[in-house]
């Protein structure tokens, strides 16, 4: 008799036990979540930004109205820099060079920088877990692990508050899983509503120059006169453009790379008159910058990727009558 209680009784725990896991949301889920509740609610916040050995202190607000989204960036450690995202276009206030970057506004995600977003590739290129963290900020947390299955490509670490979704905090992580680039939030409000006024920039830009990048529909894909002959897997080329880069005399050619999930930004402008430069590479936090000469061009990639994947890019790129069929790279990949 108790034999049976006693087994009746696991079946149950079982039971439960199964349609519990059954009704959690699953990793991919939890970046869904997230995701939508960037781009949805109204929030205001301060966070720590560091990249490197660099640190830099800012506030996000973001706020929908009809559907659309418009977010303020700023930068409260003396540069005064903003961004402010309008639903049509991007503008970038720089007073330390009395310069004023307009762009056109390509999606509905957030101004936060390295944060992750779900692409019909996911699943090919990165591997997700969720676990149960810490409190952050009074909250209860979930840990969000986004793994890339080679080593073109950044890993990440998020802790998502439970109630909301919105990222508490946020790490990107390198091949050997070291953070080289984070987001902690100190303070983070979801509000009813936020006064339009908050939207709008402290920095008068009266005088400023402003630079108007190509128009949206200069994004399309387009014959560009260059093409890779091998880039890493994944990867493909997305959209061109021509565009006015402050500082370069003459419009830059610009090609984006996607995996759907990171990009990289290729910049071809005419070289130097005094002759060839060696190759250079640059980095700081995440992103990575790789610049080389290519037929008296300047190619640079830019992108937040591992610095092997802008330089394999960037040396891959030749005029269309020099470029190759592509073909496979040696991947050197790393599961984590």
């Amino acid at each position: 008799m108790r034999r049976g209680f006693a087994a009746a009784a696991l079946g149950l725990v079982a039971l439960a036990t199964s349609q519990a896991h059954a009704g959690s949301p699953t990793a991919g889920e939890w970046l869904q979540r997230m995701t939508e509740s960037l781009a949805s609610l109204n929030y205001d916040g301060l966070f720590t930004h560091t990249a490197g050995r660099q640190s830099e202190t800012m506030r996000i607000v973001h706020r929908v109205e009809d559907g659309r989204s418009l977010e303020r960036l700023v930068s409260l450690d003396g540069s005064g820099r903003e961004i402010v995202r309008t639903p049509e276009e991007i503008h970038f206030y720089m007073p330390d060079r009395r310069v004023v970057l307009v762009e056109p506004r390509s999606d509905e995600g957030s101004l936060l920088k390295a944060l992750p977003a779900p692409g019909p590739r996911l699943d090919e290129l990165y591997r997700l877990e969720v676990s149960k963290g810490n409190r952050l900020l009074g909250r209860e947390v979930r840990v969000l692990d986004v793994r890339p299955r080679d080593a073109y490509r950044y890993g990440y670490r998020l802790w998502l508050d439970e109630k909301t979704a919105m990222p508490l905090r946020s790490e990107v992580l390198n091949v050997e899983g070291k953070a080289v680039e984070a987001i902690h939030f100190t303070k983070l409000e979801t509000l009813e509503r936020i006064d339009p006024h908050e939207l709008e920039p402290a920095v008068d830009a009266t005088g400023f120059q402003w630079v108007r990048a190509g128009k949206r529909a200069e994004q399309r894909v387009v014959v560009s006169g260059w093409r890779p002959s091998k880039i890493p897997p994944g990867f493909r080329l997305v959209a061109t453009r021509t565009q006015i880069v402050p500082g370069v005399p003459v419009p830059v050619q610009h090609l984006i790379f996607s995996d759907g999930f990171a990009s990289v930004s290729v910049f071809i402008e005419p070289g130097m008159a005094k002759g060839p430069a060696p190759p250079e590479s640059t980095s700081v936090g995440s992103a990575n910058a790789f610049s080389t000469q290519v037929r008296g061009y300047v190619v640079t990639a830019v992108g937040e990727v591992p610095a092997a994947t802008v330089r394999d890019i960037a040396t891959s790129l030749a005029p269309v009558d020099e470029a190759v069929a592509p073909a496979a790279p040696a991947p050197d990949a790393k599961n984590r």
